[in-house]
């Protein structure tokens, strides 16, 4: 799915959100340069994957929160991990660096990539802000809406505390 789908997705399913068009950014030091409605609620996403390359995950996470991959592995009892490469996001996700975004599972048809949410983003007011697929824009959206689409694609959760 693309940015125009996804917004499609959206309105057809009478999913409140918001909208923030902005330059294109590859990093949270990039994205702090633009004024959001609701920076407290802005996602950080990590595709990474295991020493095989046998399993994905993308692991979301408040903003300023930083993600300790070897805790992680620990906590969660997974093989080393390390981030994936551009080649893999795009073969998974469909995405281009810079443009991860949960809403990249939507183009994983084969399920391959496991989703990991910072469970700090259901805390009110509940809101997360993410890529459309597309790293020119932020959609803003309840997060119990977002794990709504992505159950009814059949996208497992797993909530984690980050």
């Amino acid at each position: 799915m693309n940015k125009q789908e996804i917004y499609a997705l959206l309105e057809s399913g009478r999913i409140w959100h918001e909208v923030t068009e902005h330059p294109a950014v590859y990093n949270m030091a990039e994205v702090a340069q633009i004024p959001l409605p609701y920076p407290q609620a802005d996602a950080k996403n990590l595709f990474v994957r295991d020493d095989k390359k046998r399993s994905y995950y993308l692991i979301t996470v408040k903003g300023d929160k930083r993600v300790d991959l070897k805790a992680f592995r620990q906590q969660n009892h997974t093989r080393p991990l390390s981030f994936a490469s551009a080649d893999d996001l795009m073969k998974h996700l469909g995405l281009i660096p810079g443009a991860v975004t949960p809403l990249g599972l939507l183009n994983d048809k084969e399920g391959r990539v496991m989703f990991w949410l910072d469970r700090a983003f259901l805390n009110p007011p509940g809101l997360i802000g993410v890529h459309p697929n597309d790293n020119t824009a932020t959609v803003w959206l309840k997060t119990e809406d977002l794990l709504q689409i992505l159950r009814g694609n059949g996208i497992q959760i797993t909530l984690f505390n980050a």
